[in-house]
């Protein structure tokens, strides 16, 4: 069974990502915004950045999310930070996270492309200070953002097949 976490930045195509992974792997998808508690979402909508003890009761919502779905599943969750990562892998062991990269430019174009979002492109600067990207010795994957949806799916799931820990920056 596969459980993976598609990680990264608000606007960098998590959910995207996510969904279209879920779907190729024929997995149940869960968007992890949909499990925020309503004052985080409120919170973030003014503008104000998450604290941890804001984050933990969310990160607790994706890791039972995902253990709930014993053939496996493909969770969007930004996990910024290695702890919480490591929170979530305390409830799904097998866990492993796609960190989605975009450079600067494009990231900063698609916040303000999203209509109705809760999440505030000026909350984007926060995210990047907070972002602690996978180390070797965890179970992750970076893929470019830049390319085509296609792409992105054909390196999670040659890394899926691999069952180990890899980087791969591409660009």
């Amino acid at each position: 069974m596969t459980y993976l976490v598609v990680m990264g930045v608000s606007g960098s195509g998590k959910s995207t990502l996510g969904a279209a992974l879920a779907t190729s792997l024929d997995v149940p998808f869960i968007e992890g915004d949909d499990l925020h508690p309503p004052a985080n979402l409120r919170r973030m909508a003014a503008g104000i950045p998450l604290t941890d003890d804001d984050r933990a009761p969310f990160l607790d919502a994706v890791a039972a999310a995902l253990a709930a779905e014993p053939g496996g599943a493909v969770a969007a969750c930004s996990a910024l930070k290695r702890a919480y990562r490591d929170r979530i892998r305390r409830v799904v062991p097998e866990a492993r996270f796609i960190l989605v990269h975009l450079d600067g430019i494009a990231l900063a174009a698609r916040p303000a492309s999203r209509e109705g979002h809760f999440m505030p492109a000026s909350l984007l600067d926060s995210q990047l200070a907070t972002l602690e990207p996978p180390q070797a010795d965890e179970a992750a994957l970076t893929v470019d953002g830049s390319e085509a949806l296609a792409t992105q799916i054909e390196r999670v799931r040659a890394f899926v097949g691999r069952g180990r820990s890899m980087d791969e920056r591409a660009g």
